[in-house]
């Protein structure tokens, strides 16, 4: 069991599982931290554990997100710990009424922008703590020791489980990669596919590719990489899929013996680099560091054009020298293999260049060494 959680791929294929098991065992901690040493109120600790982690899940929006949670939960704490003592000393209601009103005001004018978890759990607590402010000092000093409590018993069990968006984000894209490929087989070699599955396969691809952005600024924080350079490998992502659905869209394509030949080698090409890709993803460098990176270095037939700034026109050029003029039907689709083609390159290039950052393997291999 252990050696299976130990598993990245395993902890992404059953992460919600693994989220709901991680907010149970903190419930029964802190239900049994509260009630063991019978402290007043304990439930709040419960309350307050849900309300840090509760909707967390992965290891980048938690580190952040947790910290702002616990910062408005316990700065609300000490704001009805005051509104507590003021109703004390004063005895005047309205004086508390409107103090805390006003603490609402602010709260619900900075709850709308960035610092809006921090204002809102910081409202939501004054009135745990305090009430209406006819709570007693003493009930107010449990409820924020409560609250406390909650916070460092759900910080342990985020940390001690760990759910990284990274490996979400590699596996995902890997197997976009990997099915991408299969498409890109399919139309370069002629074979007629089914328009319902067609759509079906396209379908999958874009609801990756969604799953894909809402994962980005987790990994950044993560990894640490600038979250436009991961915004550079959705674009491109993204414009494969453009051209591979346009592609397997066509029709005529292999009609010409010529186009046909070259398109099955530019189509082997294209997939075995993809798949090449999928796979560093897929399995990192675990057990050979360097295998993610080699796996991402491109042949010379696909760096080519990038290292030496050849633009399509001059490969178009080249191609069309070598399979002979190209009839008015076929130029739409050559023209966009040469896309793909040129596209898987550039991503590959951007993924190689950012693969000591997201292979958390190979960096948890060197920081042991």
């Amino acid at each position: 069991m252990w050696r299976a959680l130990a598993s990245p791929y395993y902890r992404y294929r059953n992460a919600k599982v693994i989220h709901s098991v991680r907010v149970g065992l903190a419930m029964l901690a802190s239900i049994l931290a509260t009630s063991g040493i019978d402290i007043p109120h304990g439930i709040w600790a419960s309350v307050t554990l849900l309300v840090v982690i509760g909707g967390l899940q992965h290891q980048g929006n938690i580190r952040k997100k947790a910290a702002e949670r616990a910062l408005g939960t316990l700065l609300g704490a000490v704001i009805g710990l005051v509104l507590i003592v003021v109703q004390a000393v004063s005895g005047s209601v309205a004086l508390t009424y409107t103090l805390m009103s006003v603490v609402a005001a602010v709260c619900g004018y900075y709850a709308i922008g960035k610092p809006g978890y921090v204002a809102l759990l910081a409202a939501i607590t004054m009135c745990i703590v305090a009430g209406h402010g006819d709570n007693l000092i003493d009930t107010g000093l449990w409820r924020t020791l409560n609250v406390m409590i909650g916070i460092v018993i759900a910080l342990v069990f985020s940390f001690a489980l760990p759910l990284h968006a990274t490996y979400s984000w590699r596996y995902l894209l890997a197997d976009n990669l990997r099915e991408c490929a299969g498409v890109y087989a399919q139309v370069a070699n002629g074979v007629h596919v089914d328009p319902d599955e067609q759509v079906q396969t396209f379908m999958r691809l874009n609801a990756r590719l969604v799953q894909l952005r809402a994962l980005m600024p987790s990994v950044a924080k993560e990894i640490d990489v600038p979250q436009a350079r991961l915004e550079q490998v959705q674009r491109i992502h993204r414009s494969i899929l453009s051209a591979l659905e346009m592609l397997s869209t066509s029709t005529g394509t292999c009609e010409q013996a010529l186009v046909r030949e070259a398109f099955a080698q530019r189509g082997e090409r294209v997939r075995g680099a993809l798949l090449a890709a999928a796979r560093a993803l897929r399995f990192g460098g675990g057990r050979h560091p360097e295998a993610a990176a080699q796996a991402l270095r491109m042949p010379a037939s696909l760096a080519q054009g990038s290292e030496t700034g050849e633009t399509g026109m001059n490969v178009a050029a080249q191609a069309e020298a070598a399979v002979g003029p190209l009839a008015p039907q076929m130029q739409g689709p050559y023209w966009l293999s040469l896309r793909v083609e040129e596209q898987v390159a550039h991503l590959r290039a951007l993924l190689l260049e950012t693969e000591p950052r997201w292979n958390i393997e190979r960096a948890s291999t060197h920081r042991m060494v």
